[in-house]
């Protein structure tokens, strides 16, 4: 029978409301790379990315967190991969923690797009709104709101996330970040467009570079795991200390499920059932409110720029657990 090793600050009233059943991680996380084996590799790597076009498809890692502090993992669970559009998830809750509260939400919305992630179609008739936190433009609203607190909002998300993963040797890669910032056109269109509606205050290429350099952060598995576990926890962080209330937790991670997988959120909800947030880096972070917290990691993308194998494994990891928020 699994039991939770005995790590961690947390409050133990998360450890007793997340009821474990009898199931070894270590055994069904082999399993679950086993069986999805098919599709590591499928898909396309992030070739508008010059620096992603050149990593192997043919690789694939899942950790998932506990909420006493412990993780489980197999495949490249250790190996670091790029976090790109899931920095998204922890630039909005820093920003809602920083803030204290939701004036963020006059800024950016939180329905589904219905369109691709770096799409400029809704912001002219929407004046100047993106329709969420986790396309690019809401993303550098968000980004900026977050740089007007704290000045350095891609140097709050690494401290974040070094602090969480207890891993100080987290870091941008400098090379992903030059190649991102050398084909920023797009990103800066948003930013200058959001900006003629008074929706970026800070200087534009200054928003657009934090945003680049929180994106190109390299992370593994495991310690993408362990950073996302405060949203398991209910906004508690790993001192055990109170980041977010459970209300402004419980609504990141309606809006993950509703507009964390780009325009595949229907998809995504429909087979793994999580609150989710995806990169095209080939990255997933899922939540399991009140149980764990689950990332995995596959290059190869589908045509929404969703992890292939990656979506998959949560969707056996869900099948096979029973773990879900249906």
């Amino acid at each position: 029978m699994y039991r939770p090793a005995s790590r961690g600050l947390v409050d133990p009233r998360y450890l007793a409301s997340a009821k474990m059943p009898a199931v070894d991680l270590d055994q069904l996380l082999a399993r679950i790379t086993r069986e999805i084996e098919p599709q590591i590799g499928s898909g396309a790597v992030a070739d508008y990315i010059p620096a992603l076009a050149q990593v192997d498809a043919d690789q694939f890692g899942i950790a998932v967190a506990l909420p006493d502090g412990s993780v489980h993992g197999a495949g490249d669970w250790t190996k670091p991969f790029s976090l790109q559009s899931i920095s998204k998830l922890f630039t909005l809750a820093l920003a809602l923690a920083e803030n204290g509260g939701s004036s963020i939400w006059t800024r950016v919305g939180r329905e589904p797009s219905g369109n691709a992630f770096n799409s400029l179609v809704q912001l002219e008739y929407e004046n100047g709104i993106p329709r969420n936190p986790f396309i690019n433009a809401g993303a550098l609203v968000v980004t900026d709101h977050l740089a007007g607190v704290v000045g350095d909002a891609a140097g709050a998300v690494l401290d974040f996330l070094r602090t969480e993963a207890g891993n100080p040797m987290i870091d941008c890669d400098d090379e992903v970040a030059a190649s991102e910032a050398a084909h920023a056109d797009r990103n800066l269109s948003l930013a200058h467009f959001l900006a003629s509606y008074g929706n970026i205050r800070g200087d534009v290429r200054q928003v657009v570079d934090q945003y680049v350099r929180q994106c190109a952060i390299a992370i593994s598995c495991r310690d993408l795991a362990l950073a996302g576990l405060f949203l398991a926890r209910h906004g508690t962080r790993r001192d055990g200390s109170r980041m977010l209330s459970p209300g402004h937790t419980k609504r990141i991670n309606a809006v993950m499920l509703t507009c964390g997988t780009y325009d595949a959120a229907g998809e995504f909800a429909y087979r793994v059932g999580l609150p989710g947030k995806s990169g095209v880096g080939g990255g997933i972070l899922a939540v399991v409110p009140g149980r764990c917290s689950v990332a995995v990691w596959g290059p190869g993308l589908d045509r929404r720029g969703n992890s292939v194998a990656g979506v998959a494994a949560l969707d056996r990891f869900t099948t096979l657990t029973d773990w879900s928020v249906f």
